[in-house]
């Protein structure tokens, strides 16, 4: 009971805080309902991208893939540092002196409305089929499990997962629906302290129980008895080969960080340049410090458990309730629940303003007032949480799809961050060139992974990891590209113009920050190596 009184109290004040911080932001206009009121300071920009990246997916998966293969699998946290890095140096400083709303909107402006339009239903059927119903089904999981759902409420295990999904997609779709970007980027900025210091007590008490009370005594150990574990440098039949970090990570990463709607909205709902920079550094530094919550509990399970679990995925929920103590259980499930709120009301969010900016008023009413947009968005979200709510108990495994969707994502990332390099990289490539390196891309890859790959190894051959082939395909689809524009340039060189929404003078020190960053990234590699 205690549990659920603290999960209880913990969630209404966030949500409390949340209420009190959006009084005054005017919601009735699109800036006000999907920016914020263009007004997010780095604090909030920073807590909001670590927590709308953390869910119950990663914090379990990568735990997971920690427990059997080691600390290599750490690439998909530090990279992302880098990546970070890149977006704040590059590309946020082009995305703020156009004055975006959503990453799509340069599409028109650079080459047509139809560009436009196909990345954003790219990227709506990405959140809608995708990622909505995957993060309630885990969430719902992994809460039910934690309250013992069933046993508490008498009821079944899948009628818990009906109560809990539709209880996360109600409290996430008025997060997101009616409190526009400011209501979700402000609890995501609480609960992420909340994560940060409930995520460290699972590492912490683990390393107290190996080093019988002693924390550094614990490392020691850990580290002493396990050595093969904590190596940077990942073999070829690893998850993360040590080579890929040169080819497709990267590209993901570049993908997820810099261009996808969920994630740059918040930066784009940066006060000004400067805090917008700021806030993706400050995400960065933090970022390199992920391995914590995500790996280190997966290496500290391999100890504890010698090895001898039958699904990896099973390594985190297992040691949480073996060190971490009772009285704390229902703290941390509020702190789980933040995190799965965040990806949910987060995609959510991203998915109303990729409709109500790039969908409707574009194409059903191009004569709607700001209030109209808001209004049609908000009725779209609504839709988009109960079909998620509905698809979302349906799915029976939600690890091996979720790994599988992964997978699928690349149909749309590797051609959209294409187009969005070109785009700002060249002056005189045209529309058409922008449609088939969106189309040839998407096809490529499914003949690739879906055709190719099944083929060659059902005839016992090897083909290439993911990663790489994005890094093939990125180039190609590069290089098809620039071809067309060089035989059929635009007749008037494309240049960026300066809206005046926010001041655009850039963070005095982002460069030498940046590289700082980047050091010690490479610094932890070499360490560890």
């Amino acid at each position: 009971m205690i549990g659920i009184l603290s999960f209880v109290g913990f969630t209404l004040l966030v949500a409390l805080i949340a209420y009190l911080a959006t009084k005054k932001t005017d919601e009735r206009s699109s800036d006000g309902y999907f920016l914020g009121g263009r007004s997010l300071t780095a604090g909030v920009i920073a807590g909001s991208l670590l927590l709308t990246n953390l869910s119950t997916e990663q914090i379990v998966g990568l735990n997971g893939s920690a427990y059997e293969s080691g600390l290599s699998v750490m690439a998909w946290e530090t990279m992302a540092a880098i990546a970070m890095v890149l977006t704040a140096i590059f590309l946020l400083p082009r995305y703020l002196t156009g004055g975006l709303t959503t990453v799509p909107q340069f599409l028109a402006s650079r080459f047509d409305v139809t560009t436009k339009t196909i990345t954003s239903i790219l990227f709506l059927t990405g959140y809608a089929v995708v990622l909505l119903p995957v993060v309630l089904y885990s969430g719902s999981v992994a809460i039910s499990g934690m309250f013992d759902i069933p046993e508490l409420l008498g009821v079944s295990e899948s009628a818990a997962i009906w109560i809990c999904v539709w209880g996360i997609g109600i409290t996430g779709g008025i997060y997101a629906v009616f409190g526009g970007l400011k209501a979700v980027a402000v609890s995501d900025s609480i609960n992420a302290i909340g994560l940060l210091i409930g995520g460290l007590m699972i590492p912490f008490f683990g390393l107290l129980a190996i080093g019988d009370g002693n924390v550094m005594g614990g490392i020691q150990i850990l580290v002493e008895s396990n050595p093969e574990k904590f190596k940077s440098m990942g073999s070829e039949t690893d998850p993360v080969p040590f080579h890929t970090l040169f080819t497709g990570m990267m590209l993901v990463h570049m993908f997820y960080w810099g261009t996808n709607q969920q994630i740059i909205q918040r930066a784009l709902a940066a006060k000004n340049l400067a805090e917008g920079q700021k806030g993706l550094l400050l995400a960065g530094f933090i970022k390199v410090l992920g391995p914590l919550l995500v790996v280190l509990p997966g290496l500290i399970a391999y100890h504890l458990f010698e090895g001898g679990l039958d699904k990896a995925d099973s390594a985190y929920p297992m040691l949480v309730a073996e060190v971490l103590p009772l009285p704390l259980v229902g703290f941390f499930a509020a702190v789980l629940f933040g995190a799965i709120l965040s990806s949910f009301n987060s995609v959510l969010n991203s998915s109303v303003t990729l409709y109500g900016v790039d969908i409707y008023k574009q194409h059903i009413n191009p004569n709607a007032s700001e209030l109209e947009m808001v209004k049609n968005g908000k009725r779209f979200g609504l839709i988009l949480a109960i079909a998620a709510m509905c698809i979302a108990p349906l799915i029976a495994n939600a690890g091996t799809l979720f790994d599988y969707l992964q997978e699928v994502n690349g149909i749309y990332s590797i051609p959209i961050l294409t187009v969005i390099f070109v785009g700002y990289t060249t002056k005189k490539v045209p529309a058409i060139a922008a449609k088939i390196g969106v189309i040839s891309g998407s096809l490529l890859y499914i003949i690739s992974q879906f055709i190719l790959q099944p083929m060659v190894e059902d005839n016992g051959g090897t083909y290439p990891h993911y990663l790489d082939v994005m890094a093939v395909l990125f180039l190609l689809n590069t290089g098809i590209m620039l071809l067309i524009g060089k035989l059929k340039p635009r007749e008037t060189p494309f240049e960026l113009s300066y809206t005046k929404q926010v001041n655009i003078e850039p963070f005095k020190y982002v460069k030498q920050m940046g590289l700082g960053v980047c050091v010690l990234v490479i610094a932890i590699y070499v360490y560890f190596a």
